[in-house]
């Protein structure tokens, strides 16, 4: 075999357009093309060795091209549930041209069978498989299989990700990872299944390591945590948070910090405090349900015996905006689920909630239930290709509720928090609630510049493609600039934001009336082909 270097090529599938997550609005107003790079990827290529030559091709981002493929001498690709259908098709193209491929990632993880045409499946984290998959690919092997032990991966030993291979203008954030892990149970959820109930965290010095490099690099702004529950190492977190708080001070706050994290951090006023004075300024929570016969069904306890409304607006005091996450569907919800939803997203002023349809995730306990239950869908983890996540899928399953009840509910939930009034009337609130520290103003003028380019590009693009929403915009702005100038950064990101969840709420509105209405006719074969028509 020749000693000369491999080269790989890494190419991460398109998501689905349809999509909440996609915020192609907010992106095209602000000259980003996708909201945040493959950061799995970046981490495979540490992991291999790095005398091997790497290619990353975002196809949220770029073309990918015949010369890229044909340069390689491996691909690797693998991504999550709303990009299989891109990535069978990546699959199917290099090898065409005789180029072999390997898939790893959390939807081959969970569904291997559905990616059998590829040369390789490296199946788990990676850090637990990636020296077997080497070796056998150094040997000349051509072909294999090879599975992580669950949960085993040490990520104290993961590599620094290769930030290099970035083009930084092409996202609205960067993301690093600190822990993996949720010590949390709910039924519905494919995080435990993947890595497990212990959270395992990364050490100072890695995550440290993470924000050199990129500082180094030269990025500046936005940095995404993208644990799926930051606060599950409480213990690991507060030391950590310290550190990066005299990180931040020492040049003069390079970077505003989001994550994900489970409503009991509103519990823990030190937690808050800490994550305030490193300058974290928004989280996404999953709400799931105001119903407390719900949460239960779910196992979702720590969202249970708690004032939802006074657990946000503690985050908000700590300067800490919130998206949140609802699901219509459970087998548990009664009549009122609809207006129950509503006035939980009132009462508590979410600007931006993700509503969706329950979905049964491929190896989950949720989709094992209702699998002994025989209410399973035989396709139920096939993706379509007009339908991107939960908002605009879902119900894959048989539900005790008439279907037609749950996406009536569904439509109305969506149909009166969209509304102009309804988005710019919690924010407003929001707007005066938020206390952001002072601290977190950048010294940096390239953070400084960006975060001014952004306001400026966003406000242009809004005023001349967007006038209506525009107009609601400014009055609240020039409010919130008088009365709450720190709050002026989440009046701006959330109204971008808006620009693609408005539109896209109404579109789903409409698919919603029209899969309806088929119902209402009594066609069963009329509603299975509206739910698969591309949304209008």
């Amino acid at each position: 075999m020749s000693a000369a270097p491999t080269k790989v090529l890494l190419v991460f599938p398109l998501f689905n357009r349809n999509s909440f997550w996609s915020f192609e609005a907010a992106c095209k107003a602000v000259g980003a093309r996708c909201p945040a790079p493959p950061l799995g990827l970046l981490t495979v290529a540490a992991l291999l060795p790095q005398t091997w030559e790497f290619k990353l091709v975002d196809r949220n981002a770029e073309p990918l091209e015949e010369k890229d493929i044909v340069w390689a001498d491996l691909v690797m690709t693998g991504g999550m549930l709303p990009q299989r259908l891109d990535a069978l098709a990546i699959i199917e193209r290099c090898k065409s041209l005789g180029r072999p491929v390997c898939v790893g990632g959390p939807d081959a993880t969970s569904s291997p069978d559905a990616y059998r045409s590829a040369d390789f499946l490296v199946l788990g984290e990676a850090e637990g498989i990636i020296d077997e998959f080497v070796s056998a690919w150094r040997s000349g092997d051509r072909r294999g299989v090879f599975e992580a032990e669950k949960f085993q991966a040490d990520v104290t030993r993961s590599p620094l990700p290769r930030y290099d291979l970035l083009t930084f203008a092409h996202y609205l954030f960067i993301g690093v990872q600190f822990s993996r892990g949720c010590p949390f149970n709910c039924e519905f959820c494919d995080i435990i299944e993947l890595y497990g109930q212990t959270p395992r965290s990364k050490t100072n010095e890695q995550m440290i390591a993470h924000l050199d490099r990129l500082y180094a690099l030269g990025y500046r702004g936005h940095v995404d945590f993208v644990d799926d529950n930051l606060i599950g190492n409480k213990k690991a977190l507060k030391l950590f948070l310290p550190i990066l708080k005299a990180w931040q001070q020492k040049r003069g706050y390079p970077f505003k910090f989001s994550t994900e994290a489970s409503i009991n951090l509103a519990d823990d006023a030190q937690l808050l405090t800490m994550m305030r004075e490193a300058n974290f300024f928004v989280i996404f929570v999953g709400v799931e349900s105001p119903d407390a016969d719900t949460l239960l069904s779910m196992q979702k306890k720590q969202n249970m015996r708690r004032s939802l409304e006074e657990s946000i607006f503690k985050i908000y005091a700590a300067g800490i905006f919130v998206l949140a996450g609802f699901i219509v569907g459970f087998d548990s919800e009664g009549d009122g689920v609809a207006d129950g939803m509503i006035d939980c997203i009132r009462a508590t002023s979410l600007p931006i909630a993700m509503v969706g349809l329950l979905t049964a995730l491929p190896n989950t306990q949720l989709t094992r239930r209702l699998a002994t239950e025989g209410r399973l869908a035989a396709d139920f983890d096939a993706p379509l290709p007009e339908r991107g996540d939960q908002c605009t899928a879902g119900l894959n399953f048989a539900p005790l509720r008439p279907r037609r009840e749950i996406l009536k509910d569904y439509r109305d939930v969506l149909d009166s928090i969209y509304t102009p009034d309804a988005f710019f009337g919690r924010l407003a609130t929001v707007g005066r609630a938020l206390r952001r520290p002072t601290v977190s103003a950048p010294s940096d003028f390239r953070a400084l510049a960006r975060d001014v380019t952004f306001l400026f590009r966003l406000s242009w693009w809004m005023t001349i493609n967007r006038p209506k929403v525009a107009a609601r915009f400014w009055p609240l702005f020039l409010s919130c600039a008088r009365n709450n100038p720190s709050a002026l950064e989440c009046v701006v990101l959330m109204t971008g934001l808006y620009l693609h969840v408005g539109p896209f709420a109404l579109r789903v509105v409409g698919d919603l009336d029209r899969q309806i209405a088929a119902l209402d006719q009594g066609d069963q074969m009329a509603a299975t082909l509206t739910r698969q028509a591309t949304l209008a």
